[in-house]
């Protein structure tokens, strides 16, 4: 048993970041990135809510794991989180897959990702490794689920959130005692089991583990050396342990960060096009569920030196407004209107268009007299004037990414495509 004297325990942490997913139902906006490197909330990328809950919950040693299309995933990370110091006992290691155990040059698997890196997990000696994927939109403060994992004496403690029973087959599923002990681990079931006292719900897993290092390097070489395995964390070690070890379930509940103390806990995906946009136009409510201006739990990510949004032009019929939106850095409205709407760094839109429910990403410019409604914009569109999207679903559907739920995604190559 570790001492108590030895609190708080996320200082004796690393934080092992996933990162390399591809994010497939993302469409284009994953055609030249990675998921977790995909734009979000004005200024962040999805990556910056796992490394800011991190640093935010005291953790000073932080590895990202990369393999897809990492390039501006690297980027981001190379200039928006280059301040840990050495002398301060802090790390951030970049750890792309480079052929360092075998000639495959790929990670297998997200175990296998953990895997091929232990010897420089080993040199920064954490008691803990906390891991985490990059690729979800929540706030976490991980010192109580290490506080748990302690004084559970658990070999491994995994991080769950309560979803709907007939949704919850998206998920790795836990079935859990009265006491959070997992009895099963599931993965994306037919049939969810229920939360005891709660038939209509099920606990799901969050992809976020607490192990001890030492356990957890152990567990990762007989991983490793069975040849049957998929090296997945998911499908192979943690069903794994739960069967033969002590794991137990650590409820979101107890250590999400609020927005409120009557805000429900807020953790999105954002896997598809049409939940991605969900949760970015979201956040234009009054009083939204996650809350980016948080000063005690702010989300950390690469600040561009820009000039203030700047509204021009004061005309009926051409004023430059915005109503309900989040106007980034450097951008110009000029004679435009917006509404329920996010514009990232650098957007400029030009006189007569008007934008509603939008999510345009960095360094789109939209012409004179468009109207754009219920779409995304991908980084550094050219929206040419007069362009009408949002209202002949047909039109939208011949010309541009349309989902189920009506919103369009307009990428460069679309747009070009309209004059052939």
């Amino acid at each position: 048993m570790i001492p108590v004297s030895s609190r708080p325990f996320a200082r004796h942490a690393m934080a092992y970041v996933l990162a390399g997913g591809r994010g497939s139902r993302l469409m284009e906006l994953t055609d030249v990135r990675a998921k977790p490197a995909v734009f979000f909330g004005g200024n962040s990328r999805i990556i910056d809510f796992a490394l800011s809950n991190a640093l935010n919950s005291g953790i000073r040693r932080i590895a990202v794991a990369t393999q897809y299309k990492a390039h501006s995933l690297i980027r981001h990370m190379q200039r928006g989180w280059n301040f840990f110091r050495p002398e301060r006992n802090e790390s951030f290691d970049i750890l792309p897959a480079s052929q360092r155990i075998s000639d495959g040059s790929w990670y297998l698997g997200t175990a296998d990702a953990v895997y091929q890196n232990i010897d420089i997990i080993e040199s920064h000696a954490p008691r803990f490794t906390v891991l985490l994927a990059g690729d979800h939109i929540y706030k976490m403060d991980y010192e109580p689920m290490l506080e748990q994992h302690v004084d559970d004496g658990a070999d491994v403690t995994v991080g769950c959130i309560e979803v709907p029973r007939q949704e919850a087959n998206g998920f790795g599923v836990v079935s859990i005692n009265e006491g959070n002990k997992i009895l099963s681990f599931e993965e994306k079931p037919t049939d969810p089991p229920a939360m005891p006292g709660k038939p209509a719900w099920s606990l799901a897993s969050m992809g976020i583990y607490v192990f001890e290092t030492a356990f957890l390097i152990e567990q990762l070489r007989q991983d490793s050396a069975d040849p049957h395995s998929s090296h997945d964390f998911g499908k192979d070690v943690i069903p794994r342990l739960v069967k033969e070890s002590k794991a137990v379930a650590h409820h979101f509940a107890g250590s999400c960060v609020r927005s409120s103390a009557s805000a429900p806990p807020y953790w999105r995906d954002v896997g598809t096009v049409d939940t991605y946009f969900a949760a970015n136009v979201d956040l234009t409510d009054v009083v939204p569920d996650l809350d980016l201006h948080d000063r005690n739990w702010p989300i950390w990510t690469y600040g561009e030196v820009t000039p203030p949004a700047k509204f021009v032009h004061d005309e009926d019929g051409r004023r430059g407004m915005a109503v309900s939106s989040l106007v980034s850095g450097g951008c110009i409205v000029s004679g435009a209107s917006l509404r329920r709407s996010l514009l990232f760094t650098g957007v400029r839109v030009n006189s007569f268009a008007e934008i509603d429910h939008a999510v345009i990403l960095p360094y789109v410019e939209i012409g004179r007299s468009a109207r754009l409604k219920k779409v995304i914009v991908d980084r550094g569109v050219r929206i040419p004037e007069g362009l009408i999207v949002g209202e002949d679903p047909a039109l939208d559907a011949h010309r541009f990414r349309r989902t189920n739920q009506d919103v369009c995604l307009i990428t460069q190559l679309m747009i070009n495509r309209l004059d052939t």
